[in-house]
């Protein structure tokens, strides 16, 4: 009867090549076990390496009637083993920065989102607090915030003192700032 396993890596290649199974499965065992530590030592995952060596022989298999081994079969496997540890580095690498600017993306995005929503209540509370002020007050404050007129300005456009002016608007910030607070309290 005829033993493969006395076979060199030669003859194992040439027979695997001409689609020999039995000569896979000879090669598979002859270097599943070395190969396996290899890409253990290398990945430091058990499952890693297991999936490694085991894409790398489904290949082989598949690949068979074209592989192309230069120098001897064991340093073809290891060369092969390098290779795809370092194709998984590499995938492994672009998806922790892809989910690293995912994460950041979600965390910024639902920040500006907040951001914009408190920002928004905000403007309402102030419009209203302003809507609030006695008519007069109202209008000294709104020219002087939102037109961003001088207190001299105003004076003038409204025929009252510049004094008049500050003082409306220092009660105008004064209540405001009151009002703010309380609305601020319970709106939060």
């Amino acid at each position: 009867m005829f033993s493969y396993g006395v076979l060199s890596d030669v003859e194992l290649t040439e027979l695997l090549k001409s689609g020999d199974a039995s000569a896979y499965t000879v090669i598979y065992n002859r270097y599943f076990d070395v190969l396996y530590v290899h890409a253990y030592r290398k990945l430091n995952n058990k499952e890693e390496a297991q999936d490694v060596i085991h894409e790398l022989f489904a290949q082989l298999w598949t690949k068979r009637a074209i592989i192309e081994i230069k120098s001897n079969l064991a340093s073809y496997l290891y060369s092969a083993v390098r290779n795809k540890i370092l194709d998984l580095i590499s995938h492994q690498h672009v998806e922790s920065k892809y989910m690293s600017s995912l994460q950041g993306y979600m965390a910024q995005g639902s920040c500006i989102t907040d951001h914009g929503i408190r920002e928004k209540q905000l403007a309402a509370l102030i419009e209203k607090g302003i809507a609030d002020l006695p008519p007069k007050m109202k209008d000294v404050f709104e020219l002087s915030r939102k037109h961003k007129l001088t207190h001299k300005e105003i004076a003038e456009q409204l025929n009252i003192s510049e004094q008049t002016v500050k003082k409306q608007v220092n009660n105008a910030l004064k209540i405001l700032r009151v009002k703010l607070g309380t609305m601020l309290f319970l709106s939060f």
